[in-house]
C-alpha cells in the first residue's frame, strides 16, 4: 500500500494547542468498525460503550521531563537534548539538536554539571547513544532541569506538567504521553470499575516511533523503531480470563494495542512478558487481543492512522476523519477521542 492511501486534509487550526480544563470534557466520535456508522458525543458518554465482564486496557507509563537544554563543554555551544529510552544503565538513546555539534568522545553540561552527557556512539537521523552522569537519582535532576517533550506541532507553552501525564501514569520512562489516555479522570474510571468493568494495566515506554514521520512511499518498506513494554502476570490472568468469558478486552490508545498484539503474535496467549516491540500494524493485519479501541485523532500519512485503519477499514477511518474535520474536533495529542467498537 502506498503512504499517501493514508492522507487527509487537516486544517492547522484544528491542531489543539493546549488541554481542556477538564479532561472528561473532549468530544468522542462513535465508529462501529463493521458499518462504518459515526455519532457525536462527548467522552463522558463513553461508559455506554462498556458491558459488565469487558476489560479496559491502559498503559501507565509515565512521561519523563527528559528535553533537556544545556552547552557543549568544549565550545560553550548550546545544545538541546531530548531523552527517548534507556539502553542499559546511564546509556540513553537520544535526539540531539543541532546534532552536527556532537561527536563520539564529546560532552554536553546540564545545570552547570548536575547533569554530564558523554556521547558514545553516533546513530542516524540526530541519535546518539549517551552515557550520563550525575549525583543523586536521575529522576530529581530531570524534574529540577527537565521540560515535558512535547510534540513539536504543539507552540503552546504547558504550564501544568500533569496534564501531559493520565490520571494513572506509574511507571516513568516515556517520552511521550500514550495520549487516548488523558481523557480519564479518576471519576470516571471509579464509574467504570462500579459497572463491573475490569480495569488492567499494561507499560510500553513511547519512544523514537512517535517523533519519525514514514519516509517511503510503499509502507511494506517502513521499519518501527523498538519500544520497551511489560505485562505482569496479573493483567495476564485478567485478560486470559476475559476472552476465556466471552467478554471484551478494549484497549485505550496504541500503545496498549501494540503492546497485546505483541504479546498475543508471540505466545498466543496473554502471559507475563516484557521486551521490546517494533510491531508494526496496518491494514490486512489480524487481530488477536482486542475487541475495542480508544484513541486519538492522529496524524495524516502516520503509522498510527494505519494502525486504526488496520482495526476498521481504511475507507471507514477516513470517512471518520473527514466527519471530524468538517465538524470541527481537536486533533492530536490535546485533541478530542474515538472509540471503535
Amino acid at each position: 500500500m502506498n503512504i499517501e492511501d493514508f492522507n487527509y486534509h487537516l486544517p492547522e487550526s484544528l491542531i489543539a494547542q493546549v488541554p481542556l480544563k477538564e479532561r472528561d470534557t473532549s468530544r468522542l466520535l462513535y465508529l462501529n468498525r463493521q458499518t462504518g456508522e459515526t455519532k457525536d458525543l462527548h467522552f463522558k458518554d463513553i461508559i455506554q460503550f462498556f458491558q459488565p465482564g469487558d476489560t479496559l486496557v491502559l498503559n501507565d507509563t509515565k512521561v519523563m521531563p527528559a528535553r533537556l537544554f544545556g552547552v557543549k563543554k568544549e565550545t560553550q555551544a548550546k545544545v538541546e537534548m531530548l531523552m527517548l529510552s534507556n539502553v542499559e544503565g546511564n546509556d540513553w538513546e537520544v535526539l540531539l539538536k543541532p546534532a552536527k555539534r556532537i561527536k563520539v568522545g564529546q560532552t554536553i553540561s546540564f545545570g552547570e554539571d548536575k547533569i554530564i552527557a558523554t556521547c558514545i556512539k553516533e546513530l542516524d537521523q540526530g541519535g546518539r547513544i549517551m552515557r550520563l552522569s550525575y549525583d543523586g537519582i536521575l529522576q530529581e535532576r530531570l524534574d529540577e532541569l527537565g521540560e515535558m517533550p512535547l510534540p513539536p506541532y504543539i507552540k503552546e507553552r504547558l504550564d501544568d506538567r500533569d496534564r501531559y501525564q493520565t490520571v494513572y501514569a506509574k511507571a516513568s520512562g516515556s517520552a511521550a504521553a500514550p495520549t487516548a489516555g488523558l481523557h480519564f479522570t479518576d471519576a470516571l474510571l471509579d464509574e467504570v470499575r462500579a459497572k463491573d468493568v475490569n480495569i488492567a494495566f499494561v507499560t510500553l515506554h513511547v519512544g523514537l516511533g512517535t517523533f519519525r514521520p514514514v519516509s517511503v512511499e510503499d509502507i511494506d518498506d517502513h521499519e518501527m523503531h523498538s519500544e520497551y513494554y511489560t505485562m505482569t502476570q496479573s493483567t495476564a490472568e485478567l485478560l486470559n480470563a476475559t476472552k476465556a468469558n466471552g467478554r471484551r478486552i478494549i484497549s485505550v490508545g496504541t500503545t496498549s494495542t501494540r503492546t497485546l498484539e505483541t504479546i498475543m503474535r508471540d505466545y498466543g496467549t496473554f502471559q507475563a512478558a516484557s521486551g521490546w516491540t517494533n510491531i508494526f500494524i496496518y491494514p490486512g493485519f489480524e487481530f488477536k487481543a482486542i475487541d475495542g479501541l480508544i484513541t486519538n485523532f492522529h496524524l495524516p500519512k502516520s503509522t498510527l492512522v494505519m494502525l486504526v485503519s488496520a482495526f476498521s477499514t481504511r475507507q471507514f477511518v477516513l470517512n471518520a476523519y473527514r466527519h471530524a474535520v468538517n465538524s470541527n474536533y481537536r486533533f492530536f495529542s490535546f485533541g478530542d477521542a474515538m472509540i471503535i467498537i
